[in-house]
């Protein structure tokens, strides 16, 4: 009985000759990595700074705000590994910990900037009577240099992070307003989108459908570029003494405070300069990385 059983049983499924087995979802992604290896670089330093501001208490560091005259502006060596600044402070745990505020910044900036500069380019790019009107104020922004309206709302405000993520997020909001208008007005024309008016689906429907997600990959593409900059703009905004507090361990406020002996002691602002350039390098890199994908005009492989 066993046996009649065993020989009535159906076979077990064999893959059909000719046909190879999908690759996993790692072999995809390493796949992925080695077709563009700038993602793979951009975003293994991106991930290491986010590791060092994350684990900056577990890196051999002190308190970056004790001040100690009896040490100050000390050249590298065993004991402080980058030295000291004028107040005694070590430069290595303030630089460590100034990669908390960096990262913060510019990812803050690239969110909030991306999601309210796609709202108000889907508005502007769907809606025509409000086209003009909105993209006149938004030209009007434009005209002003971003690091000037940073400037200049940070006047109005105290210095804090919370001040420097908005002041810079409102001067960087035109630039995805502007780009997420274009897509939209080329979107706009697509003979699926007439499709879906001539059925008489609504304008809600129809963006979230067809235009939003068309949208996220150069709007992704952008915001790197936001984030690298939002970086540069802190930096700029402490070094000028109108961004974060002088007491918050920056890299913007560590060359700030290091400028006037950098004859002498060059080693206060080549530090935090070389790990500000790593952490933008990196932002860059992976920007041009995901472009080379997500665009299939500068795509190498298909």
């Amino acid at each position: 009985m066993p046996n009649s059983i065993a020989l009535h049983s159906a076979p077990a499924t064999l893959p059909e000759p000719g046909i190879a087995p999908l690759p996993g979802r790692w072999t995809r992604f390493h796949r992925y990595l080695r077709r563009h290896p700038a993602v793979a670089i951009g975003g293994a330093l991106l991930v290491l700074m986010a590791l060092i501001g994350i684990f900056a208490p577990l890196l051999f560091t002190v308190d970056p705000t004790a001040i100690a005259t009896s040490r100050r502006t000390r050249v590298p060596s065993e004991l402080y590994w980058f030295g000291t600044d004028m107040l005694g402070r070590d430069i290595y745990s303030r630089v460590v910990y100034g990669a908390r505020v960096s990262l913060v910044v510019g990812f803050s900036v690239a969110i909030l900037s991306s999601i309210i500069g796609l709202s108000i380019g889907l508005f502007a790019g769907f809606v025509r009577w409000a086209d003009g009107i909105v993209m006149r104020i938004i030209d009007g922004m434009m005209s002003i240099p971003p690091i000037l309206l940073a400037i200049a709302l940070m006047a109005l405000t105290r210095g804090s992070i919370q001040n420097v993520i908005i002041a810079i997020t409102v001067a960087e909001i035109p630039r995805v307003a502007r780009l997420v208008r274009g897509v939209v007005l080329s979107l706009r024309e697509q003979p699926y989108v007439e499709a879906a008016i001539s059925n008489g689906a609504r304008t809600p429907r129809i963006i979230f459908r067809h235009i939003l997600p068309n949208t996220f990959a150069p709007m992704s593409v952008q915001a790197t570029y936001i984030c690298a900059s939002a970086m540069i703009i802190e930096a700029i905004l402490s070094f000028i003494g109108a961004g974060i507090p002088p007491a918050t361990p920056s890299w913007g406020n560590i060359m700030a405070e290091g400028r006037a002996l950098w004859q002498v002691k060059p080693h206060i602002i080549l530090f935090p300069a070389i790990f500000l350039s790593i952490t933008v390098l990196a932002v860059n890199l992976l920007g041009d990385g995901l472009r080379d994908s997500l665009d299939p005009r500068l795509a190498k492989a298909l």
